[in-house]
This record gives structure tokens, sequence and C-alpha cells, in this order.
């Protein structure tokens, strides 16, 4: 429910009832932030990797993911970093929406443009987690765009994505990671920024998934720390966000991250909230690269069971996991590439 038109049902609504309130515009935009949204199934899903960690000009297409081959003048850059550009069509609306933003900025813009990506008509931004190399690029693209992106288009974030991070090795002190500064985005006066705690339509038929369930008992969190007021405790994730569609005849596609809180926590959350069982795809990092092999061996299990129709493991998933997957789920496995096309 974050449409014009659901706000003004709302606020005609409200008069009817002759119980208008006054809100700021962050309060009402908190109303709508966790009001549950109606599901809508898309006639077209495309999404483009904008970077990722692996590029392969000789990769096949198939069915659904068309590859760009780079020449001598237009080459595609890959870094360990995420970023996508998503675009969805339903009764002939057209949405578009980019999620995460890499790291090397000037390298993802030139992606940008060797990809044809415009933010001129862009609806909304949106930032799964506070990771450094997830939003590294963002301020960069949003200067250089700065008279191109809508005035006040929406930047979706977890509740804690500006929160100060850090690692922890074994046997040293934590060590502090780099963290997305809410007045350096707030000072380019481009963006609103909403912060998502339950589900919420951030682009026609596209979803946060709000806070993950978790229900397994093997996707433990990696151990680091955040800090909460002054003072530092583990880090749970609980404001990571999955994207996740329904698309016509076809099914569920859940775009992750890193996927913290564990991708079959995900996955089973979108479709207990949907009450859409069927996966079409499941796209993004799945964190497994520091995961223990039955961990691994786990995940890929139960992925598996859930048989989505592709698998597409990205960034975090780790080289051992996606060999894994690619041996227990051949028919459905497809190797990404930054710059690949997927078109649902």
């Amino acid at each position: 429910m974050n449409s014009v038109l659901d706000r003004r049902e709302f606020l005609k609504a409200s008069m009817a009832t002759g119980t208008v309130l006054l809100f700021g515009g962050g309060t009402l935009d908190s109303i709508f932030a966790q009001t549950k949204p109606r599901f809508v199934e898309l006639d077209k899903l495309t999404i483009t990797i904008v970077t990722d960690n692996y590029y392969e000009r000789n990769s096949p297409d198939n069915a659904v993911a068309k590859r760009f081959r780079s020449t001598l003048d237009k080459s595609i850059h890959a870094e360990h970093g995420l970023s996508y550009y998503v675009e969805t069509i339903s009764g002939g609306q057209a949405s578009s929406f980019m999620f995460d933003y890499g790291v090397d900025a000037q390298s993802v813009m030139r992606n940008m443009e060797i990809l044809g990506i415009n933010l001129e008509k862009i609806d909304g931004f949106g930032l799964s987690h506070g990771h450094w190399d997830h939003w590294g690029a963002l301020v960069s693209i949003l200067k250089a765009n700065q008279r191109k992106i809508p005035r006040n288009t929406p930047f979706y974030v977890g509740e804690g994505a500006f929160s100060e991070r850090f690692s922890v090795r074994s046997g040293s002190e934590p060590m502090r990671i780099p963290t997305l500064s809410r007045k350096d985005i707030a000072s380019l006066g481009v963006l609103r920024i909403v912060e998502v705690t339950n589900t919420i339509e951030v682009m026609k038929g596209g979803y946060f998934t709000g806070r993950i369930e978790r229900v397994t008992d093997y996707e433990t969190i990696p151990y680091s720390l955040i800090k909460r007021g002054d003072k530092l405790e583990p880090d749970q994730f609980m404001d990571e966000q999955a994207l996740f569609f329904i698309v016509k005849a076809k099914g569920l596609v859940i775009l992750v991250g890193c996927a913290h809180p564990g991708i079959v926590n995900t996955v089973k959350h979108v479709q207990k909230i949907t009450g859409v069982q069927k996966v079409h795809a499941v796209v993004g990092g799945f964190h497994l690269v520091v995961s223990k092999p039955e961990t691994v061996q786990k995940t890929v299990s139960d992925i598996k069971a859930i048989s989505p129709d592709y698998v597409v493991p990205t960034h975090c998933t780790g080289f051992e996991p996606i060999i894994l997957f690619q041996k227990e789920m051949p028919k459905q496995f497809i190797l990404n590439t930054a710059g690949t096309k997927y078109v649902f």
C-alpha cells in the first residue's frame, strides 16, 4: 500500500469518518511503511546485475538469462560488491527500482552507462543492509544524477542501515567497518528516507520483506557487532531486507543482498507472508562463503527441496557452495555474471 492512490483513499476514508489527523511527512510515511500491501502479480520482471563479484563474457544465455558481451570499448566491471536494477510491468504500468550499489562508484556508473540504465524515471531506491559492499557507490551515484532523479524519491532501508557495525576476528579487538551516513544522503536533497520493519511495496509489484522470521536451526549469523545506543551487541541483521515479486503463472522471484538471516529462512518467510508456495527463482548472495560444510549441505538440500525453477547464487555465496548448487541442481542452476539481464 504505497501508491498515491492508496494515500488518497486513506485520507478520503479518514475525512468520511471524521478522523482526519495532521501528520508530518515522516509520520505519514511511517504509517504507510508499516501497512501490509495488497500483493500484485506481474506480467514481466527484469533484473539487471549492475555489478557482482564475477564476469565471464562467454557464458551462454538461456531461457531467462541474457548476458552482456563486453567489447573493446564497452567492458563490464566486476568487484567485491553487488548492485541490481529492477524493472516491473503490471497491467501496462511500468516501474523501476535500484537495489544495492556496489563499491567502486566510477566503475559502477560506467556499468550503468553501458547497460543503458537511466535514473530519470526511477520510482525508488533500496538497500538490503548496511555493509559497505552494498552501499559504497551510492552517494556518488546520487551526486552524479541529482538533476535526473525525481525529488523526494523514496529510499527504503531497514531500521539499522545507518548503525555502526564492527567485524570480529579471532584474537583481536572489534574492528569498525565503514558506516553509511544518514546526513550524507539527506544533505543531497534528492531522496526521502523510509525505514522499514514490516512488509512494504517499494515499487509496482515489488516488496521488501520486513523483518525475516528465523525458522531453521542451522542458519546462524556470523559473529559481528552492531552499536545500539552506547553499547555493542551481537548483530542479528534484523534490519536486512530482501526484495520479492509474484510473476503471473510463474510464482515467486526472491532477490537478496547477502541473506545474513539465512537464504532458506528468507524463502520460507516470503512463502508464508504471500501464501504462494511456488518459487520461480531465487537470486542473490547466500552468504555461505564462511559457513561450515554441513551448513552449506543443509542449505543446498533445503533449497533443492523447495524446488525453484532457477537458482542464481551471487556475491558472498562462496566458490565451493556455488559448485555444490551446480552439482545438486544442474537444471535449475545459473552461473551469475555482472551485466546479466534476467527476464521473467
